[in-house]
């Protein structure tokens, strides 16, 4: 009887717990700023393929109201919940792997979604990511008294993320495997791990085996040597980042006004989906191009607060998990449309026209 009033304690002081309003408020105004956005650069796609201007935005609007009233909800969840759980996060996330494989539909070349309807797809790669986040965080709290250890801390860690990032890369599905190796990566490291052993593998075995990777796929070896110069194929593989690049350096400081994007105009393909970063900077310049980043710096900010106040170390894990997922996707998206790396499939957070990843970020 004092075990079950203990529990509903613990369960009351969690929903009496006040929200973040500085995380909230930036969450709110990216996504705001993201939905403006999606529907500006979508706007000439959508009216040419479907007669309706509106029809990437009204999803997108659908999409990110169903994931803030998910926030509100889940926000009244214990997280210490999950951590009972946090094994069949693993499982889950490998059986839903599996079955991409299995049932999933090809397109473009890759098999990463399933279809449950004609509409209705699901991208399991999106959820991998934050289930892994779960499994990590519940194993590395059980085996914090090993993490220090080369073997038992480092390898046997990062053995249990083999199996998963082998099934993406079957799929093939590049971007999502660099995203999950760096979220667990960080997550070991602030959990006890030695950073050193981190650099040591990574230069013994995991900088040859992104070599061989990127060396035996011709479309991953095409988009380095596009990267290194874009314009000995400007009418092909480099398109898209020459387009980009205009984009951006015509916005100047203050942009050519909201909506008034050339770029968008069927020159850049897509541009409301991994490129959305580039007509942002056409359009609202340069400052509009900081006031996001400073957004998702504040972002980033509040994670890190969050997970240094955290209880425990369950939870201070599940936080750091979640902003370096946020801070990787931001990184990368920027570095690509400005052609600072090669070009991936990388959505921007909150802003990409993504229905799995747009509701995923908001909760």
């Amino acid at each position: 009887m004092a075990k079950k009033r203990r529990k509903e304690k613990n369960f009351s002081s969690f929903l009496n717990n006040p929200l973040d309003f500085t995380l909230l408020i930036t969450i709110l105004l990216l996504l705001s700023i993201g939905l403006i956005m999606v529907l500006s650069a979508s706007s000439p796609s959508a009216l040419a393929e479907s007669g309706d201007s509106y029809a990437y935005f009204s999803k997108q609007l659908f999409f990110g109201i169903t994931g803030i009233a998910a926030m509100f909800f889940i926000s009244k969840i214990d997280y210490r919940f999950y951590q009972k759980f946090y094994k069949h996060a693993w499982v889950i996330a490998f059986i839903s792997l599996v079955l991409v494989l299995l049932v999933g539909r090809t397109v473009n070349g890759a098999k990463r979604w399933i279809f449950v309807t004609q509409t209705l797809s699901i991208q399991p790669s999106e959820i991998v990511k934050l289930l892994m986040i779960f499994f990590y965080a519940g194993i590395l709290m059980k085996n914090r008294d090993q993490l220090e250890k080369y073997g038992k801390g480092f390898i046997w860690h990062m053995a249990m993320l083999a199996p998963i990032i082998g099934l993406l890369l079957l799929e093939p599905h590049f971007s999502a495997s660099v995203v999950i190796i760096g979220i667990c990566s960080v997550m070991m490291i602030m959990a006890g791990c030695k950073f050193t052993h981190f650099l040591a593998t990574g230069g013994s075995l995991g900088i040859p085996a992104l070599v061989a990777l990127i060396a035996l796929e011709s479309y991953r070896l095409r988009r380095v040597t596009t990267f290194l110069d874009p314009w000995k194929d400007a009418t092909g593989d480099g398109w898209q980042v020459i387009q980009s690049l205009y984009a951006i350096g015509s916005g100047g400081l203050f942009g050519a006004g909201l909506g008034d994007s050339k770029q968008k105009f069927l020159y850049i393909p897509e541009p409301h989906n991994d490129f959305i970063f580039s007509i942002l900077g056409e359009e609202l310049g340069f400052l509009g191009c900081v006031v996001v980043l400073i957004l998702f710096a504040i972002f980033i900010w509040r994670g890190i607060l969050i997970a240094m106040r955290a209880p425990d170390m369950f939870g201070s894990l599940v936080a750091i998990g979640i902003t370096a997922l946020v801070a990787i996707q931001v990184i990368i998206n920027v570095a690509v449309v400005t052609s600072s790396m090669p070009a991936t499939g990388m959505p921007l957070p909150f802003f990409s026209y993504r229905r799995n990843s747009l509701i995923y970020f908001a909760v």
